[in-house]
């Protein structure tokens, strides 16, 4: 009779609403998915992804977690390679993650936002920004960063306001991007009446882009806007500087990295312009000074990078609708973000609401110059008004 006992006790506590069943699902952990660069030459920006997102989840999981369970982040690597991350997609697929971040270049960010559309996961990227990527009608797809061609738009002001251009050449590297990217500046700098004199694209597997630098020097430009990415940034403007070229450089949000100067070298970077979002260390927001100190704190060096913040951001926009909706279910999540998320305090800015796509309202963008320290720092003399239509 005592074994029968005991054996009924241990069902009831397994089968029963408090019983150890129960808690154990209860205290299951909620698995968000993180994919971006962690090897190649966008590392930079995927390794600062993980530092960004582990402070915040770290921080989740000391309060108690979400719905009173812990936080797991898993990280995988797509290398920024297209082939890469659809096999990360289905990796974070096998492993239960109820939503994914990143990934970081539109170009590894659209395979994989096909197969999380087909198996329901939420997905948001803090920073592809390719203006295609939400118009395949994905319910569940969202993004905390600006798209291309308000980015565009704002070069073009600024090409034609601040640096005075008339003449004006693109230059891109044929990624979804970078030709997006590349494509609206040259619809919106003919709008404004200037002449594109120049368009063409490069190989980013390249190393020696002596060719195409000697026809763009030879082209009387007064401004080139180059749309690719940081790590071809800084060989265009090392070459430049190394064939003696009088060339005035625009970079896209792309080339707003620290390694670019690097690979450039001070004296060659110095007085190359850049388009992007607000730098961290210039966002007044009280969340992103208070995300600024404890990244600061907790890495010994403040975060670097927008595109690291952004990530943070995509982070606090999925927590905060899990809390919410109380649900992990992507349809619950998706249908708040789209209908009742709306004015968020996020740390880039208030976030005002979704769109029917999943992109994010409003614009911000801003004029950087890399000085003659190789540090990228504000403008004074920013175009008026800002890219906010």
């Amino acid at each position: 009779m005592k074994r029968i006992s005991v054996v009924i006790v241990l069902l009831a506590m397994v089968l029963g609403p408090f019983g150890l069943i129960a808690n154990a699902q209860e205290g299951e952990p909620i698995r968000i998915g993180l994919q971006g660069p962690m090897t190649g030459d966008y590392a930079y920006e995927g390794q600062g992804f993980v530092k960004a997102v582990q402070l915040l989840v770290d921080q989740v999981n000391e309060e108690g977690g979400l719905l009173g369970r812990p936080v797991e982040l898993v990280i995988e690597d797509d290398a920024g390679d297209p082939t890469q991350s659809a096999l990360v997609a289905d990796r974070l697929i096998d492993a239960g993650v109820v939503a994914v971040i990143g990934a970081y270049n539109s170009t590894a960010t659209e395979p994989a936002s096909e197969i999380y559309n087909e198996n329901g996961i939420l997905h948001i990227t803090p920073s592809s920004t390719a203006t295609r990527l939400t118009e395949k009608g994905f319910a569940q797809f969202f993004r905390v960063c600006f798209l291309d061609d308000r980015q565009a738009l704002f070069a073009v002001m600024a090409m034609k306001d601040v640096l005075g251009a008339q003449k004006i050449g693109i230059l891109h590297d044929n990624s979804t991007y970078a030709k997006g990217l590349a494509d609206w500046t040259q619809v919106y700098a003919e709008e404004a009446g200037l002449e594109v004199a120049f368009f063409d694209a490069i190989n980013p597997d390249d190393q020696d882009f002596t060719p195409i630098l000697t026809n763009i020097g030879g082209a009387s430009l007064d401004a080139v806007y180059f749309t690719g990415y940081h790590a071809q940034g800084g060989l265009l403007l090392r070459q430049t500087a190394e064939l003696g070229l009088d060339i005035q450089w625009m970079m896209g949000n792309a080339s707003n990295n620290p390694e670019m100067v690097e690979i450039a070298g001070v004296d060659a970077a110095a007085g190359t312009f850049i388009t992007t979002e607000p730098l961290p260390q210039d966002l007044e927001y009280p969340e992103a000074v208070e995300f600024v100190e404890a990244f600061t704190e907790a890495y010994g060096e403040p975060p670097a990078s927008v595109w690291w913040l952004l990530a943070a951001e995509a982070f606090n926009v999925i927590a905060h609708a899990i809390q919410e909706t109380e649900s992990t279910d992507t349809e619950v999540l998706a249908a708040y973000l789209h209908e009742e998320f709306k004015d968020y305090p996020g740390l880039s800015g208030p976030i005002i609401g979704f769109d029917e796509k999943g992109d994010r309202l409003g614009t911000i963008h801003a004029l950087y110059q890399i000085s003659e320290e190789g540090v990228i720092t504000y403008y004074p003399e920013q175009p008026q008004p800002q890219a906010e239509e």
